[in-house]
């Protein structure tokens, strides 16, 4: 098949980048399957400030050419809180990037996403890879707009466990509140949680397999994931966790992965559980699914994948 006549899936990429997300919108933009529409910021991993910047250079050096817009710098109902712990002091700490070549958009992330969600001839994906509050603040500014989302795709939450408490994953208790919007909206949800995304290792070979493919983008990759792994290796992980290309992956090779239908709701108060996605397992509510819950994967194919999308940044480079 001719791939220049592939029908391709408009898509809006939200995210905090971030080690992982920037590895999700490597793998979005490697893709002919996608056609990206928008990229916005938002705030999480670290200050709105920073995660725009850090947009606007992953856009720049991976040619993502689509306006990007900066999301809010706080949570609905939430101050921020970020994870320089992990990250680094950027958000995006590791190698060497390129200076923005494009200029922030005069929209907010909210007007983008909306103008592209008018201006689609065909429904587009959302795919989440940070708190949910520019989604959020979208479906409650336009819900006219809500036929024009054919699917949420997030990373955030966990049924099983949190990362950030013992209950809750660090996405959804940047944001609860924002969460509920999305699951309740009646819009397809597919969530990638921790209960996949901390099976999503990529190994230290991995990471060679990754640099050996030699172009520009596959050596950033590589040193973005060695980074990424300092801090995991030293609470005990085999390997870096690439949560958010889940988000991703998930939409491309479905097959790949683990896929099942709950009942899923988020806790926005209690002492200990703020931000845990509960799950009904048993159907003991009586309530329709309303998400899609990724809960397994195969760890090698989903490594191959990477170490593929990096080869279709072979002969592109930008000036670092």
């Amino acid at each position: 098949m001719d791939l220049s006549e592939l029908k391709k899936i408009p898509v809006i990429l939200d995210g905090d980048p971030g080690h992982d997300d920037a590895i999700a919108w490597m793998l979005t933009k490697a893709s002919p399957v996608f056609d990206i529409l928008a990229v916005t910021s938002c705030n999480g991993n670290q200050t709105i400030e920073k995660t725009t910047n850090n947009a606007l250079r992953v856009c720049t050096l991976l040619g993502i050419d689509a306006p990007v817009a900066r999301g809010l710098d706080r949570g609905l109902l939430t101050d921020p809180i970020p994870a320089g712990n992990i990250h680094g002091q950027t958000g995006l700490d590791g190698p060497a990037l390129p200076e923005p070549g494009m200029e922030l958009s005069q929209l907010g992330a909210v007007r983008l996403m909306a103008k592209a969600l008018q201006e689609s001839e065909e429904p587009v994906t959302i795919i989440s890879t940070g708190p949910q509050t520019n989604v959020a603040a979208l479906l409650l500014a336009h819900p006219e707009l809500k036929s024009k989302i054919a699917r949420i795709s997030m990373m955030g939450g966990g049924i099983a466990y949190g990362n950030w408490t013992p209950a809750a994953e660090f996405n959804i208790l940047v944001d609860p509140e924002a969460a509920v919007v999305i699951f309740n909206s009646g819009i397809p949800v597919q969530m990638c949680g921790l209960d996949v995304t901390e099976q999503a290792l990529i190994f230290p070979e991995d990471f060679e397999r990754i640099r050996a493919v030699g172009n520009q983008v596959a050596v950033v990759v590589a040193e973005w994931l060695e980074f990424f792994y300092k801090f995991h290796r030293e609470i005990g992980y085999a390997g870096a966790p690439v949560h958010d290309a889940c988000a991703v992956a998930s939409l491309l090779h479905p097959e790949m992965f683990t896929i099942r239908d709950l009942y899923v709701q988020v806790e926005t108060t209690g002492e200990y559980c703020r931000g845990m996605t509960i799950a009904d397992h048993y159907g003991v509510t009586g309530k329709a699914p309303n998400v899609s819950c990724v809960l397994g994967l195969d760890r090698q194919a989903f490594a191959d994948l990477l170490v593929e999308a990096v080869k279709a940044y072979d002969g592109w480079e930008v000036r670092v």
